[in-house]
């Protein structure tokens, strides 16, 4: 398999961990106290770590650092909005389109090259 799918199949699987590592935690220990939520984010971020690392190691091989950063920016808002309007239940605005194309435009400045 390529660098490229491999790098981006693990930061999709790592973002995964990532975003309810920092997110979750809103919803579903928004009664305990902070700490308890912190806890339970690192042990959640422990796994992130284990996808993230490898991935941008393999990514490294094949794409440059600003290219590497914004694949993963990319991801990162591929992930976070079907969490935010699924899991998380907020309404689905405008402004995500807006945002993803600002991001397509940086695909298209860092890779043009």
């Amino acid at each position: 398999m390529p660098a490229i799918f491999q790098t981006t199949l693990l930061l999709i699987l790592s973002n995964i961990f990532m975003t309810f590592a920092w997110y979750g935690h809103l919803k579903t220990l928004n009664h305990r106290v902070w700490y308890i939520a912190a806890l339970a984010s690192w042990g959640i971020a422990l796994f992130e770590y284990l996808l993230q690392v490898p991935a941008n190691r393999i990514g490294f091989t094949a794409l440059d650092l600003p290219q590497l950063k914004i694949l993963q920016e990319v991801i990162t808002l591929a992930v976070f909005i079907p969490f935010a309007l699924l899991y998380m239940q907020q309404p689905l605005k405008l402004d995500y389109l807006w945002a993803a194309l600002c991001l397509l435009g940086a695909v298209f400045f860092t890779f043009r090259g």
